[in-house]
Formats: C-alpha cells, structure tokens, sequence
C-alpha cells in the first residue's frame, strides 16, 4: 500500500533556508522513489487554520517514507529546517 508524508507549515521565518532544504532534501526524496504530489501552491482553507504551505509526496510504501525520513541524506537536509520553520509531519498509509 502505498504511503504519504504530509507535511503542513504552520509559519516560514526563512524562506532562503527553505529553498536550500527543498534542494538537500529531493535527492534523498528521489532515492527512495517518494514522488513530490504538491509543494506549495495556491490553498484556500475552507475548514481550521490557515497553513502557509502543504507539501505532500508519495511512496511506495510506509516502509520506504520510513526509511527516507530516517536516512542520513533527509537527516542533513532537516538539519536546515530547525529554527527556520515549523511544520507538522505525518506519514499516512492509502491508496
């Protein structure tokens, strides 16, 4: 079954460093076949908190969004993330 991470920003204080995540970040993505379904973009909220930005890829498995969220590649691009941004991240399994 295939397997989601979704991500939702609840404020960007640095979006220079987002860029340079977003950069580290996609190859470690792309090793693990996770394809990027929506990064940004036009929103309208409609029910609860407005978010600055949703980001969803799609894996394989949950095994494979495991394994890229605990390697050491996506581990370096979070590293970036720190102090810059804050962000809810699940990993959901579906169709």
């Amino acid at each position: 079954m295939k397997a989601y991470w979704i991500a939702i920003y609840s404020d960007l204080n640095n979006l220079e460093s987002l860029k340079a995540y977003a950069e580290k970040a996609t190859p470690a993505i792309k090793k693990f076949n996770g394809k990027i379904l929506v990064r940004g973009g036009k929103t309208e909220t409609i029910e609860g908190t407005p978010s600055p930005r949703t980001v969803i890829i799609e894996f394989s498995s949950m095994q494979d969004a495991l394994d890229c969220y605990h390697s050491a590649e996506y581990q370096e691009a979070k590293k970036i993330a720190k102090g810059n941004f804050n962000r809810h991240i699940q990993i959901v399994e579906g169709v």
